[in-house]
């Protein structure tokens, strides 16, 4: 084992050490409508991963003004690392648009939030999977 080696699977072991959040990611499909009621219905829901993870807010971030349904909303980003290790399901990639549902966290405030992706970073010599969120409500 290389120097290069060691160092990452030491970096990666620490990474995954300070990941005391659990998450869900998961893809949805579009909602349906009923025309006898009226009302929509959510699509299916097909779970990607889930497991430990680190969410963090990124501080840079200052929350870019949008408006949806006549109301205004202010996205803020957020830093979802997992381990490196993960693997998904043959043939899926993580993609802009899926979710990321926090299920389980030291602080409560964040359990049920539920974030968006925006994209994801993938390298050789990472210490963690990091997908990039943005929380929409």
């Amino acid at each position: 084992m290389s120097i290069l080696d060691a160092t990452l699977a030491a970096g990666r072991r620490e990474a995954e050490a300070r990941m005391r959040d659990t998450i869900r990611l998961y893809s949805q499909a579009p909602d349906g409508f009923d025309r006898t009621t009226g009302n929509s219905t959510p699509g299916a829901q097909s779970t990607l991963y889930a497991g430990k993870a680190r969410v963090k807010a990124i501080a840079a971030a200052t929350g870019e003004e949008a408006e949806a349904d006549e109301r205004e909303l202010v996205l803020r980003e957020y830093e979802v690392s997992v381990p490196w290790s993960t693997t998904l399901p043959d043939g899926v990639r993580v993609l802009p648009g899926m979710r990321v549902e926090v299920t389980g966290s030291e602080d409560a405030r964040m359990v049920g939030l539920i974030l968006w992706v925006t994209g994801a970073s993938f390298s050789d010599q990472s210490t963690a999977w990091r997908i990039r969120t943005e929380d929409r409500a």
